[in-house]
């Protein structure tokens, strides 16, 4: 019996497993490894953490959804990868394999800059469960005692989207609570220009963000890199300083350390067209744990977003390319990644696309309206319903 590892168990681990055990059936020994037992529906972490949102209600229990598909599922932090022996060790065990799947997420390197993070640091992020759970109790604080406002991403980030969500929350928040001239708020990122979003802009994100943030008296301060963060203040390498009482700053990314090593230097992970190790030809990596090259150079260094949109994708096409593997049948054909989202504004919402991800590009565009804030409602319903019942298939 085929032996199978699947390494993550947010959106592309779990699908990568549902769809090969879909694909394969009682053909393949599927087991997923994770140090996490929950599935958190991520895009909600920003609603989370401004109180719309509990996280009973945006989480699911991994156990529970791979279970009745027969699935096995172990609780562990991996320590390491041999790919030349095909074992992943945990602290307790060696699992061999036959095809590994990765789809770890990125390491938050607050290290990285001295004095960032939730844990040993000053700043908050919205990345993880925990995370954003801390930085809600720092915003019900800030809402006490109101104070200057810094929200952004600093450089080496290749997921902008929380970060321009929770700008727009926090100032439809504020405004409501009649707080808004109480609590400055302050955009700075490592982004060349508002809205590149690391791929050079969707359609006419600039020009949308640029009125938007205008309209919101939201301050812009791009294009730096941040030097180290104080109580109270971030430091930023041309000099400058921006006062906070919260300040919620995307860290840099890296690979997991687990896997950094089958990586590049920032420990992500390069791949062909089906997602398949440039090297090691039954090791897949998908999701941010891949390897994107950026579309341009930009004078502070900034990552291609890989988002749950995009992830699944690739879960889908890394477990066929397994099945044809094991069938000796044809391997699914290239298809161009592209990149759907939905911003929550606070009082509105955006859709943004780019197909392909990256330019030159058949379409993007960003474009705003209600609609897209019920439409972001509903696929938060809908994808947790498809995750609870491990219908993989679904869209």
């Amino acid at each position: 019996m085929t032996r199978i590892v699947v390494l993550g168990g947010s959106f592309g681990g779990l699908t990568a497993a549902l769809e090969l055990r879909r694909l394969l059936g009682k053909e393949a020994d599927v087991t997923v490894i994770s140090d996490d037992d929950k599935f958190t529906f991520m895009p909600s972490l920003p609603w989370l953490i401004m109180g719309w949102r509990a996280p009973e209600d945006i989480t699911l229990g991994v156990d529970g959804i791979l279970r009745p598909k027969g699935i096995s599922f172990i609780h562990e932090i991996v320590n390491s990868v041999d790919p030349e022996k095909s074992k992943v060790a945990t602290a307790n065990k060696e699992i061999s394999y036959d095809y590994l799947v990765i789809s770890t997420g990125p390491h938050l390197a607050f290290d990285e800059i001295p004095g960032m993070g939730p844990e040993k640091g000053h700043t908050d992020c919205t990345f993880t469960l925990g995370h954003a759970i801390k930085t809600g109790q720092t915003w019900k604080k800030l809402i006490e005692n109101p104070g200057p406002v810094v929200i952004g991403s600093a450089q080496m980030v290749s997921c902008f989207g929380p970060s321009y969500e929770l700008a727009f929350e926090m100032h439809t928040e504020l405004k409501r609570r009649k707080m808004r001239h109480k609590a400055p708020i302050i955009y700075l990122t490592s982004e060349p220009y508002l809205g590149h979003m690391g791929v050079a802009g969707l359609g006419n994100s600039r020009r949308f963000f640029e009125d938007e943030f205008a309209a919101s008296e939201i301050k812009a301060v791009v294009n730096q890199a941040i030097e180290e963060i104080t109580p109270g203040e971030i430091r930023l390498k041309d000099g400058s300083r921006l006062p906070f009482k919260l300040a919620m700053i995307a860290p840099p990314f890296k690979g997991v350390p687990a896997v950094a090593p089958l990586g590049n230097p920032r420990g992500f992970i390069a791949v062909d067209k089906n997602y398949r190790h440039t090297k090691y030809r039954n090791i897949f990596a998908i999701g941010v744990a891949m390897a994107i090259a950026p579309p341009e150079p930009t004078p502070v260094p900034v990552g291609v977003p890989k988002t749950g949109f995009m992830t699944v994708k690739m879960a889908k096409t890394a477990a066929a390319t397994i099945y044809s593997d094991i069938k000796g049948s044809i391997p699914p054909p290239e298809s161009a990644l592209e990149v759907v989202c939905l911003m929550d504004m606070g009082h509105t919402a955006a859709l943004m696309k780019a197909s392909p991800v990256l330019p030159p590009r058949q379409d993007s565009y960003t474009k705003k309206g209600m609609w897209a804030k019920w439409l972001k409602v509903s696929f938060e319903k809908y994808f947790l319903f498809k995750m609870k019942h491990g219908l993989s298939n679904l869209p």
